[in-house]
Order: C-alpha cells, then sequence, then structure tokens
C-alpha cells in the first residue's frame, strides 16, 4: 500500500497548489491608455467568477471591473478530499499490516473490511478523475486568453489592439489528471489481491464447483461403470459354465483297475491267473 499514498500525494499536491497567471495587453487606438498591461491570476479552488481585473475604457478615461465566469470549485474540491483519504487510509493500512498483522487476520474482519474500502476508493478514484479531466477543459476554455479578450469592452472595438503576452501553464493540471488515472489503476488491481485474503475466497477454494467438462467426464465416467458391472455377471457365468465342463471332462475319463491274472492255454482253457486289467466305462 506503499506505493498508493505516494501516488495520492501526487495527485492532489499537483492539483491544490496551482497558481495561474495570464496577462493581456489594450492599446486604444486614441492613444490616451497606450499599451496597458492586464494582470490576471487565478488558481485553486477555481471560484473563477470571483476573479476579476481592471480593463481600460478607451473612449472613456477610466476603467472597468471584469469577472471570470465559472466556478469549477467542486470539481477540484471533491478530487482533492478523495486524494487526501486515500492518501490517510493507505498509510494507516500500511501500519497495520506491519504492525498488527495478528490483529488483521483476527475473525477475518480486516480482510473484509479493507476489501469494501479498496472497493469504495476505486470507484470513487474513477468518479473523482473523470470529473476533474472534464472541468480542466472547462477551466482551460474559460481563460483562453482569446475567451479573456472577448469580455474587455475596448477589445470589441476593431480600432482596438488587443494581445495576450503571458499564458497559463497547464502542465501541473494536466500530470494531475495523469496520477487521478493511476491512482484508478493501482486502487481496481489492488481488489483482487485484497479479495483473497478475505474468506470468500477461501471458501471458494475449500469447495471448488465442478464444471461443465468435469460433469460430462464425470458423468462418461459413472456410464462406462455401469455397462462394465452389467457384462460382469455374464462373463462370469461363462467362466463357471467353462470350470463345470472340465470338471465333467475330467470324470467322464474311464477308470482302470487291476485284478487277478488269467492264463489260458492253446485249448481255451484256463491254465493259470494273473493279474487283470478292467475298464470301467462311465
Amino acid at each position: 500500500m506503499c506505493i498508493h499514498y505516494i501516488f495520492a500525494i501526487c495527485a492532489f499536491a499537483t492539483c491544490g497548489g496551482y497558481y495561474g497567471h495570464l496577462q493581456v495587453k489594450v492599446d486604444c487606438a486614441d492613444r490616451r491608455q497606450n499599451n496597458r498591461s492586464i494582470n490576471i491570476d487565478f488558481g485553486y479552488p477555481f471560484r473563477l467568477q470571483q476573479v476579476h481585473f481592471k480593463a481600460p475604457l478607451c473612449k472613456e478615461n477610466r476603467d472597468e471591473i471584469i469577472f471570470l465566469e465559472g466556478d469549477f470549485s467542486s470539481a477540484a474540491q471533491y478530487f482533492m478530499t478523495v486524494g487526501v483519504f486515500a492518501f490517510l487510509y493507505s498509510l494507516l493500512a500500511t501500519i497495520v499490516y506491519v504492525f498488527y498483522q495478528n490483529k488483521y487476520l483476527k475473525n477475518n474482519r480486516g480482510p473484509l473490511v479493507d476489501f469494501v474500502v479498496t472497493i469504495i476508493f476505486s470507484f470513487m478514484w474513477l468518479v473523482s478523475s473523470c470529473c476533474w479531466a472534464k472541468t480542466l477543459s472547462d477551466i482551460k476554455t474559460v481563460t483562453n486568453p482569446t475567451q479573456v479578450l472577448l469580455l474587455i469592452t475596448s477589445c470589441r472595438a476593431q480600432e482596438n489592439k488587443c494581445t495576450a503576452t503571458e499564458e497559463p501553464l497547464w502542465s501541473r493540471l494536466n500530470t494531475s489528471v495523469v496520477f487521478g488515472f493511476v491512482n484508478v489503476v493501482l486502487w481496481s488491481g489492488n481488489i483482487w489481491f485484497v479479495f483473497k485474503e478475505t474468506g470468500w475466497y477461501k471458501t471458494g477454494q475449500r469447495y471448488p464447483t465442478r464444471s461443465a467438462s468435469g460433469k460430462r467426464s464425470g458423468s462418461m465416467r459413472q456410464r462406462l461403470y455401469s455397462e462394465s458391472s452389467f457384462d460382469q455377471p455374464e462373463e462370469n457365468f461363462l467362466q463357471r459354465q467353462a470350470s463345470i465342463n472340465q470338471t465333467q471332462v475330467s470324470f467322464s475319463l474311464p477308470q482302470t483297475y487291476l485284478g487277478k491274472p488269467v492264463i489260458y492255454d492253446r485249448e481255451d482253457k484256463v491254465a493259470s491267473q494273473g493279474p487283470m486289467i478292467f475298464v470301467n466305462e462311465m
């Protein structure tokens, strides 16, 4: 957060300390008031309707008081207020991060508060920067030397000669607008890092939701499992039938055993008996 309050300081410092100077010169045709220089000064908070200057009246030997137009203080002060409060909060958050880390993480209150405040400041920086950029464009239009010369009565006469000798420098205010949008980027980008510290992100990581592809793969696995479960009983049945057939074949083999031997002579009479083999057909 240290970089946040640095850019916040740059934003409101370049806007709040601005001082503009404009100088015009009026040369009357009758030479009564020749080469009359008029200095016009303005600055923050840009209440230009209160800025006035004296301009000569060439036809009369006197001066007229002229006021600029427009009140642009609301946008400028809003931009300054956002910058100051952003600086104070960034400084406070840095102190808490460094010295009170345990209290910051206790009960997840610190990250939640930080997350909400970061979103608010991101939105406020965006609104204030856009408003200030538009307001700065209007200020440049009002303080344009051509526009200021049209306010002077003597300069509206073609016989008189009016010129602008000095114009305001706008580089400082242009820089403040740039710093404003830089703060928008910084605070908006910091939302993600602060969100990761909250319990909402941790809860989402603990219970992740399945994507559509994960659901499809899960249903496919379940379908394949169900099909394999239906095919398995048939395979088991075939295996059991094969084992039963093998058992029956093994029992259907002929069995032999030895008996007493019998010896026959030439006249087919039994002379003696020896070991005999009997075949038992199943």
